[in-house]
């Protein structure tokens, strides 16, 4: 007998089964139901734009931004502004019958392959931009089309929302219905802006190459369809002292060959006619010379085109705003600087550098509330763009602290709790074997002086280099780093030991943005170089944000702060003494290439670097002088901070409780200071590859080891009684010509 079929009970039950497990199946009507509640938003939001009108084209109304100085408080206009920004060229409209056809090719090619083909919206460039997106390709094209691009830049803002996005698809399709695909590109073309402050295909091309748009070639339109998404990121220059010259042709280079082979594929061009252009450099752009859009500078001789354009760079990077609305935008930006004290920083460098072979030097200052109040960034714009005070921002390199770095290592090292009582041995030379990624870190002090024991108060007051190569080891090189990075430095900072003796490049604006933070009891703010941008009709678009971050403790910073207090009443920055209580911190590199005084009041911070653009000279021979941080840059600081510190108050940076009162240091001797220059081979094997910087350092008081140690399997540390009394070191006066200067 057959088995009798299954019943249709049982075919049911595997159904039931499965949804009672299933989460989906269980809460599949919620789903539903919010699926259909977004199909109703969608549809009614869409139905309520469609009905929106096309508004009239108009072409953008392009208005002059000014840039004023912090004394103005009230409207900022072409009367009380430092600088004018504007786009430098008269627009010029075209007709779409003079733009060459390898110029709109390289266009839809660059910007919208199906341009000719779609109505509007291309979802299928959508999801390309998406995929490149989360594979990190680099930016090859976008997802908007060039009508969405033309809706938003003549019909919309450039606000990051859905709706603003809902609306642009919206109307490039309405405005496809309505204009001929030749008007849209040659609407398109006459608005859009290319760098340079040229609006529109014909400005573009009298300001880059010198020739109307008929006459593009292959070259030309190549090179301005790959600037479209980011001008002011790839303008070629050839400008040899322009400092963003090599990053600006680089960028540049890459987006003319992206364009080019978008061309090729498109089967526009040859492989041969590709090739061409890509070998070729940029000799064919002309170079945009500095000055252009700025209208009349005021004060030309304190600087003020540094100040201008680093104020400008600084709001296109950090995206505040685009080049297109800073050069067009009607922006009224308000900056920082205070011209009594920038021509108080200017008078300082030139009073004491005043021969003509003299180095350089910059200066910034910055107040307590982080605003930069002064930066000399250079004294003749015209002659060099670059600006010595921000580094590779300005298209510098950044430069090298010395031993001006060794309070951020004394910061972390109280931060962990480690006291001021606690000593080192100081011999003129220490090897800290497999201190230099398991290879042997050489290092020595100021002429191999021996300063015997000191304290980390001592260690600082005479810039001990073999005492704090063993306290960077004891905290830890990332937690430096970290610290640094935390209190206001933003180079990129090389974890090695040697980063103690200042060999990672850092710049003027770095330092003293680290050193506010000491300033401001532990807590860093800014550094701003703009309080506030406003449009046209004076609405707010843009404010700082001043809440300040806490870096470190207050018991920590009024340590580090009296402790630096030490360094000027008592130490190797005695040259900095001023009319109020002052802090601060020397810095010489190896062979005097760079000399720093980095210092501060309770109320206002400045830093002062100086040295050799050319980084293969060196100050062995300044006005007789060997310059340390001791000598002129302390000298510098002096003159400026005693001026910029009338009115403010007096804060004394007094011992902490937490501090024994039998630490506090002696008078200085009069000791005079070692004869001999620093060693080029006082430090060998360090990480980067270079002796590390040699900070002078006077000789102590302190017995010296008879025996200095040229091999140290580890750092010699003993732990010294809270109640001891250590004897000072013997700190000099400042150098004769005939003598070293201090670190």
């Amino acid at each position: 007998m057959s088995p009798a079929p299954p019943t249709r009970s049982r075919q049911r039950r595997r159904p039931r089964a499965h949804s009672r497990w299933n989460p989906l199946w269980r809460w599949r009507r919620f789903f539903f139901v919010l699926a259909l509640l977004g199909v109703i938003a969608l549809t009614t939001a869409g139905y309520l734009i469609w009905q929106t009108p096309l508004p009239a084209a108009e072409p953008p109304l392009l208005q002059t931004t000014f840039v004023c100085a912090a004394d103005v408080t009230a409207d900022c206009n072409r009367d009380n502004s430092i600088a004018q920004l504007s786009g430098g060229v008269d627009r010029v409209t075209v007709d779409y019958e003079q733009i060459p056809a390898i110029f709109i090719q390289a266009l839809v090619s660059a910007e919208d392959r199906e341009f000719f083909d779609h109505e509007g919206v291309d979802p299928l460039a959508i999801g390309r931009a998406l995929w490149a997106d989360v594979r990190d390709d680099g930016l090859r094209q976008g997802g908007s089309t060039i009508t969405q691009q033309y809706v938003k830049n003549a019909y919309l803002t450039s606000d990051r929302t859905l709706e603003r996005k809902l609306k642009e698809a919206v109307l490039a399709v309405k405005l496809e219905q309505e204009l001929p695909k030749q008007e849209i590109l040659e609407r398109y073309l006459n608005t859009i802006y290319f760098g340079r402050g040229a609006y529109g295909i014909e400005a573009a091309s009298l300001v880059y190459f010198g020739k109307h748009v008929q006459d593009l070639g292959l070259a030309e339109s190549a090179y301005l369809a790959g600037i479209i998404r980011a001008p002011e990121a790839a303008d070629a220059n050839r400008a040899l002292d322009d400092p963003l010259r090599d990053q600006q042709i680089e960028t540049a280079r890459v987006r003319r060959g992206q364009v080019l082979d978008a061309m090729l594929e498109e089967g526009y061009i040859t492989l041969q006619a590709r090739d061409a252009v890509d070998a070729l450099g940029f000799e064919y752009v002309v170079p945009r010379r500095p000055l252009d859009n700025y209208g009349e500078v005021a004060r030309p001789e304190l600087g003020t085109e540094y100040v201008v354009e680093y104020a400008q760079r600084w709001l296109v990077s950090n995206g505040y705003f685009t080049e297109a609305e800073i050069y067009g935008g009607g922006l009224r930006i308000y900056t920082t600087l205070d011209f009594g004290l920038q021509e108080a920083a200017i008078s300082a460098i030139t009073s004491t550098l005043n021969l003509p072979d003299d180095p350089a030097a910059s200066i910034v200052a910055i107040d307590a509330r982080g605003d930069i109040r002064a930066m000399v960034g250079g004294l003749d714009y015209s002659t060099s763009q670059v600006n010595l005070a921000v580094g590779s921002e300005g298209g510098g390199s950044g430069r090298q602290p010395g031993s001006s770095f060794k309070p951020l290592v004394l910061a972390e090292a109280l931060k962990q709790g480690i006291p001021l009582e606690k000593t080192y041995e100081s011999p003129g030379r220490m090897t800290l074997a497999g201190a230099d990624s398991g290879a042997d870190w050489v290092v020595g002090n100021y002429a191999d002086a021996g300063q015997g024991t000191l304290n980390l108060i001592d260690a600082t007051r005479v810039s001990s280099n073999t005492a704090y190569a063993q306290l960077m080891l004891e905290v830890g090189v990332p937690n430096v780093v970290a610290l640094a990075e935390n209190m206001g430095v933003e180079a990129s900072l090389p974890e090695v030991p040697s980063l103690v003796l200042g060999t990672g490049n850092v710049s003027v604006l770095d330092m003293a943005s680290a050193y506010s933070t000491f300033a401001n009891r532990g807590e860093h703010v800014g550094p701003f170089m703009v309080s506030k941008v406003t449009d046209a009709d004076g609405r707010v678009l843009w404010e700082p944000d001043r809440q300040p971050r806490r870096v470190l403790s207050e018991d920590v910073a009024d340590t580090v702060n009296w402790v630096l207090r030490q360094v000027v009443e008592n130490g190797t920055g005695k040259a900095a003494r001023i009319s109020q209580t002052a802090a601060g911190k020397t810095g010489t590199t190896e062979n005097y290439r760079d000399a720093w005084f980095v210092g501060y009041t309770c109320e206002m911070t400045a830093a002062v670097w100086m040295g050799y653009p050319d980084t293969e000279r060196y100050m062995e021979d300044v006005h007789g002088k060997k310059v340390a941080g001791g000598t002129f840059p302390a000298a510098i600081w002096k003159t400026f901070m005693n001026q910029a510190t009338q009115g403010l108050e007096d804060c004394p940076f007094e011992r902490p409780v937490t501090v024994s009162e039998q630490l506090e240091t002696s008078p200085p001797s009069t000791a005079p200071p070692s004869s001999r220059a620093p060693s080029s081979t006082s430090t060998t094997q360090t990480p980067t590859g270079t002796s590390p910087p040699t900070s002078t350092a006077p000789t102590s008081s302190l017995p010296p080891s008879t025996t200095a140690p040229t091999t140290t399997t580890a750092p010699t540390t003993t732990q010294a009684p809270t109640t001891a009394t250590t004897t000072p070191p013997t700190v000099p006066t400042p150098p004769s010509s005939q003598s070293a200067g201090s670190p």
